[in-house]
């Protein structure tokens, strides 16, 4: 899922995730999945389901939670779906980035780094398809 697109300052390949495949692989693959396994995918969605239905907390306040989440576990997937999925719900640049930074209050180097690059893709790519 990594394509290496472009030449940092001193003439080195940086890394760079096409994140619209990796969001439109993951959709599929759980398509895919729940045709032989319609019973796990079926109890996972149901948890997702429970767990995102808004109570106290809104959806854009638990999409901003999952994406810290996501940076903290440096979970790829998570950060790719749950960044687009809270631009969906409304938020902006900056409130994704101010929770991926409590993140990295939690797990330091490792945190940050996802920030800075996937994260950072992922906001660049997906942000005006909800504007």
């Amino acid at each position: 899922m990594l394509n290496f697109a472009y030449a940092n300052q001193t003439g080195g390949l940086i890394m760079s995730y096409n994140v619209r495949e990796m969001l439109n692989s993951y959709i599929g693959g759980l398509e895919n999945l729940s045709k032989t396994n319609p019973e796990h995918v079926g109890a996972f969605m149901g948890l997702l389901g429970a767990a995102y239905e808004p109570k106290a907390l809104d959806i854009k306040t638990k999409e901003l939670m999952s994406v810290a989440i996501g940076c903290y576990n440096r979970c790829e997937y998570c950060i790719v779906y749950h960044s687009y999925k809270a631009l969906e719900a409304g938020a902006t640049k900056e409130e994704i980035i101010e929770a991926a930074m409590v993140a990295v209050a939690f797990g330091g180097g490792p945190s940050i780094a996802y920030s800075v690059t996937l994260l950072e893709e992922c906001i660049k790519e997906f942000q005006n398809d909800f504007k």
